[in-house]
């Protein structure tokens, strides 16, 4: 209950009234926004914000924090200084005092919080210039491999990114997430190391805003080679399977003597045991063994370097064939095995070796692949190697071979002709050739150069030169000379022939005169003839030349004039007349031979001369009683012919000892 007199209440009212008053009329001095925004990178002097003032209040800033940021300009608020949002501190925004005084009236105090907007005015940024990746080979499609991301100052900005890969292998799970992916299989084999860009902006890929700021990244990715491989023997011949890789080895050939232990390393083709690690990048430590299991081995393998030795000599022939198995050092799991075949052979106590110790061939650079090597540049003659084998008396040695050692540019034949095998610059090549012989692998060794010429400075094998040519002609000339003369010959002894049928032809008729006819010779009286004088008629037979040709006619006729010389009995001819004509067969024979003239052979006691005649003629005082033979006697006087005459003569002679020696053997 209230005792307080009603007068106290109401001055008490009064008061409160007037400091109410008071109050609101000191609130009303000045007025702002509790909080006011300016963007970064405002220029000097912007306003933050306007003061509301009554007139003639007076307007100050007691403080602010952080100082010397604001200012007044009047009765507005100013940035004195460029704000920057990225040194702004978010939680704590920038505070400005004022205060507001009026005379007579108690003062205000305003509290002005400034906060500073964030503009896109700062590129993104990677922490590092350069990344390096290791990645293994053979992961499988989409495995991360690795998150790499860039920073914006503009804390308002998303940030969007893209991979520059060269083949695709890598990609990015999405634009604004650069989580690297695997996008394609990653063989070390074929691949080691990949470089790629990773470029990062503040807008989004394929938009249509123009981009403001970018930043990029190299990335080093490293392909790891991992142990998924076992040694491979060399020399092999790799093989892709799938998504896997094999080296497959034919093995190993060498050759032991019997009964003979080899020192040192044995020999082997195509080279020694070796074996590598199939994961090259890794090259793991490769050891040896032998897979047989052997109470007595006649052979050892070096654990670490494959090398066979013997350790004691092979007692029996036949080939001897070795397992040997490759592993891992430290992964014994992975290995391999290949064959060694040793064939037993029989030494020998030479090996095959070279004609000479080098040899020099040329050919042109456009003579084409499988083209022979030349002696010479001038010759068309092919370059020939050649060995000798001392084991054998001749020194051929059916089982040698030949090869270039180290060299694929030529080949050698098994005759040891020289081959171009491939195309080839001009220039010089200097080449080792190797002959061996098959059954027991001994070999020598000898040089080859061969000069590859310009095109058109030498002849192709089975061109000619000049000089070739020329000899070639002039043989040629010599060949043709010796034909015609050969011609000759044969002409001059077919014209002799002729003249010996025409002999013959003649004799028929004189034989067809003596006789009578073809009836042959009659009983009767026999005579001979005292001579026979040259009537010069070169073309004429005597009595001797119708004897002989007679016989001839009779035995058959033989070419080629007769070479003996006898003298010739004629045989009984029966006489007749001594002036009985020839049958007029016979004289229808008397045409000559060769279209000569007309040859009338007579039997007449006396000489004609007239041409076309040809006479022998006979002794009158024969008896036909006495059975005496008529002799043909050979003419003693001096020749009235020609030299041709005297031949005719001799050619007689010949041919009437030839039908005396028939006589005989009749």
């Amino acid at each position: 209950m209230d005792f307080r007199p009603k007068e106290s209440s109401a001055v008490f009212f009064l008061l409160l009234i007037f400091t109410l008053s008071k109050i609101s009329e000191a609130q009303s001095l000045c007025s702002a926004g509790p909080v006011s925004f300016i963007k970064e990178n405002n220029p000097v002097n912007a306003i933050v914000t306007p003061i509301t003032v009554e007139d003639g209040v007076a307007v100050r800033i007691t403080s602010q924090v952080p100082e010397g940021l604001f200012s007044l300009d009047g009765n507005n608020l100013i940035a004195v200084t460029v704000l920057d949002f990225e040194t702004f501190d978010k939680d704590r925004p920038h505070e400005v005092r004022v205060e507001c005084t009026k005379v007579d009236s108690p003062s205000t105090t305003l509290t002005l919080k400034i906060i500073v907007e964030d503009v896109n005015d700062n590129p993104p940024a990677f922490a590092e210039s350069q990344y390096s990746l290791n990645v293994d080979e053979l992961l499988k499609l989409d495995t991360s491999v690795g998150l790499i991301t860039a920073t914006d100052p503009d804390e308002t900005d998303r940030l969007y990114y893209r991979l520059d890969s060269p083949e695709g292998e890598f990609g990015l799970q999405a634009d604004f997430n650069p989580n690297i992916l695997v996008k394609k299989l990653l063989d070390y084999d074929k691949v080691k190391k990949i470089t790629m860009t990773l470029y990062a902006q503040d807008t989004q890929i394929g938009s249509t805003a123009e981009v403001s700021h970018t930043a990029s990244t190299t990335i080093e990715v490293n392909i790891v080679d991992i142990d998924n491989r076992p040694p491979w023997f060399q020399p092999c011949t790799e093989i892709d399977f799938a998504t896997s890789k094999v080296c497959m080895n034919s093995g190993y050939e060498g050759t032991v003597n019997l009964n003979e232990q080899e020192a040192g390393p044995l020999s082997l083709k195509p080279g020694p045991v070796v074996a590598i690690d199939g994961d090259k990048g890794k090259n793991e430590v490769i050891r040896y063994t032998f897979l047989e299991d052997t109470a007595d081995p006649i052979f050892q393998i070096n654990i670490d370097t494959g090398s066979i030795t013997m350790l004691k000599p092979v007692g029996e022939a036949g080939p001897i064939v070795l397992t040997v198995m490759a592993y891992q050092k430290e992964n014994p799991d992975q290995f391999s095995t290949t064959t060694v075949i040793l064939k037993v052979v029989i030494s020998s106590n030479y090996p095959p070796k070279f004609v000479k110790p080098s040899y020099e061939g040329f050919i042109s650079e456009d003579a084409g692949v499988d083209s022979l090597v030349l002696e010479s540049k001038t010759s068309n003659r092919p370059l020939r190697v050649q060995a000798t084998d001392e084991d054998f008396s001749n020194g051929y040695n059916p089982d040698i071979k030949f090869e270039v050692v180290d060299g694929t540019d030529f080949s050698i034949t098994p005759e040891g002709f020289i081959l171009m095998a491939k195309t080839v610059t001009p220039g010089t090549v200097n080449l080792q050739m190797r002959v061996f012989d098959t059954n027991n692998d001994e070999s020598s060794t000898a040089s080859l150069t061969v000069e590859v010429t310009q095109g058109g400075q030498q002849g192709k094998a089975g061109e000619y030169s000049a000089g070739e040519m020329a000899a070639v002609g002039a043989s040629l000339a010599v060949v043709l000379l010796l034909c015609l003369v050969g011609i000759g010959v044969m002409a001059h002894r077919i014209k002799g022939h002729n003249a010996d049928w025409k002999k013959l032809s003649e004799a028929s008729i004189f034989r067809s005169s003596l006789g009578g006819g073809s009836g042959g010779p009659k009983e009767g009286m026999q005579y001979s003839n005292e001579g026979f004088q040259h009537d010069g008629d070169s073309g004429s037979v005597n009595s001797k030349l119708a004897a002989h040709l007679e016989n001839k006619l009779e035995s058959g006729l033989r070419s080629g004039p007769a070479q003996e010389n006898m003298t010739r009995s004629a045989a009984p001819v029966p006489h007749t007349s001594t002036s009985t004509p020839p049958d007029s067969s016979s004289l229808a024979d008397s045409e000559t031979v060769d279209g000569e003239k007309e040859v009338k052979p007579i039997l007449t006691k006396e000489r004609r001369s007239e041409e076309g005649y040809k006479a022998v003629w006979f002794k009158q005082d024969i008896d036909p009683n006495t059975k005496e033979d008529v002799v043909i006697i050979p003419d003693t006087g001096e020749p009235e012919g020609d030299q041709e005459e005297d031949d005719d003569s001799e050619d007689e002679d010949n041919i009437l000892t030839d039908v005396d020696s028939e006589d005989e053997e009749l």
